[in-house]
Parts: structure tokens; C-alpha cells; sequence
């Protein structure tokens, strides 16, 4: 019995100590990933376009995007950059309704998915609001290539505000195929307008757009790859 009892207790004792190594991921592997700062400094492969539903006042050059001096008080003592810039929109509609306009990126003319490498928990960046009745959305593409509208805020406050907005572990971030695609892809900003709101005067401001992924399984996986 006393010999059972040493063998139980030291087999108890291995378990303990093998199985949390194994089923815990390291917290080294989770990192946060500036995606832009639009600090305007060509650092990027893409640059920022935007579009409009039908009943935008196209005729007076709307929408308009440029790039603009400032930052979120926040962020002042945490930026570096000795011209820090935010990426602004301004829009205005012939009527009230269901109007919208995507703020996306773009390469060689063309609208640029970026992606987001690593198992994405979140993703997140400031806004600035007007107290409008707005609501912002994320557009994102998983890994079977379906789009995702992820509701981030409604527009009702003023001034600037952090933004966080989880991915629903629904979402699949590695196709099943082995040449499918391997991460989630950025889409885009989407804003559509409240049908009662007024929308002929409507400035939006971005800044520091982030995301938050665990890689460890990423590098789990190339390990598996390399012994083979």
C-alpha cells in the first residue's frame, strides 16, 4: 500500500507540474500592433480613401479626406512624432435616410485589405465624435473569406474617445485549407447615418489604430511545420 501511495503521489506530482505547460499559452506572446498612426510619414504600403453612398453631395467635392495636425490628449505623451497628424473625413447628404461612407485603405489605386496577424482579440483606436447619431462600425474578412460588420460606438459624444472593440471567437482567423488565407483582414471604417439625424455637416477624426493578438499559437504551428 505504501509502495502504491509513493507511485500515485509522484505520478500526481509529474501531472502538476507537465500539464499547465502544455495547456497555458505564454503571456510573452501576446502583443499589441500599431497598424497606423496616419501620422502621414509614407511608413505604410497603403494610403486612406473614402466613399459615399448615392445621395452624397458629390458636387461640392464630398466626401472629403485629408490629413490633419493634432492628437487625442492621451496619446501626446506616448507619440513621438515630432508632427503628429489624425486622418479626418468630412461629409455632407442631399437628404436624410440611410446614408453612409467607408473610410478604407488602398494600394496602387485599388481598395488593400491589411492583415492582422496572429489570433486577434481585439482590435482598437480613437475616434472623435460631434454628438451625432452616427453609428461606426468595423469591417473585417475572415479566413473563409466572409466580411464582418463588428459594431465598435454610436457617435453621441464629444470630442475624442478610445474605441475597443472584441472579435467573437465565432470568427475563424486561419482557413482550413493549407493555402488559404492565414489571418483576419482589415476592410475598413463604415459610418451610416441615423435616417432622423441631420446629415448636410458631419466631420470625423481617426488616430492610432491597434490591435491586440496572441501569436503563440501562429508559432506553434510553424514549429509543427519545420519538423516534418
Amino acid at each position: 500500500m505504501k509502495k502504491g501511495a509513493v507511485v500515485f503521489t509522484s505520478l500526481a506530482l509529474l501531472l502538476a507540474f507537465c500539464i499547465p505547460a502544455v495547456a497555458q499559452p505564454s503571456n510573452r506572446a501576446v502583443e499589441t500592433i500599431v497598424v497606423d498612426t496616419f501620422d502621414d510619414n509614407g511608413e505604410h504600403e497603403w494610403t486612406w480613401n473614402v466613399a459615399a453612398s448615392n445621395y452624397v453631395d458629390s458636387e461640392n467635392g464630398f466626401p472629403k479626406l485629408s490629413y490633419f495636425d493634432g492628437q487625442p490628449n492621451s496619446l501626446k505623451y506616448l507619440n513621438d512624432a515630432e508632427s503628429p497628424k489624425v486622418l479626418g473625413v468630412k461629409t455632407s447628404f442631399l437628404r436624410k435616410g440611410e446614408n453612409w461612407f467607408e473610410v478604407y485603405p488602398e494600394k496602387d489605386g485599388k481598395a488593400y485589405e491589411i492583415p492582422l496577424i496572429g489570433n486577434v482579440t481585439q482590435i482598437d483606436f480613437w475616434a472623435w465624435g460631434a454628438n451625432y447619431l452616427y453609428k461606426l462600425d468595423l469591417l473585417i474578412r475572415d479566413a473563409d473569406g466572409r466580411v464582418y460588420t463588428l459594431p465598435a460606438t454610436t457617435m453621441t459624444y464629444k470630442g475624442w474617445k478610445n474605441i475597443i472593440v472584441q472579435i467573437p471567437t465565432s470568427i475563424r482567423q486561419r482557413s482550413r485549407l493549407r493555402s488559404g488565407p492565414k489571418s483576419l483582414m482589415f476592410v475598413g471604417f463604415r459610418i451610416h447615418t441615423d435616417p432622423n439625424e441631420y446629415v448636410d455637416d458631419f466631420n470625423i477624426f481617426f488616430d492610432q489604430l491597434k490591435y491586440t493578438s496572441n501569436r503563440s499559437e501562429e508559432r506553434r504551428v510553424g514549429k509543427e511545420c519545420r519538423s516534418r
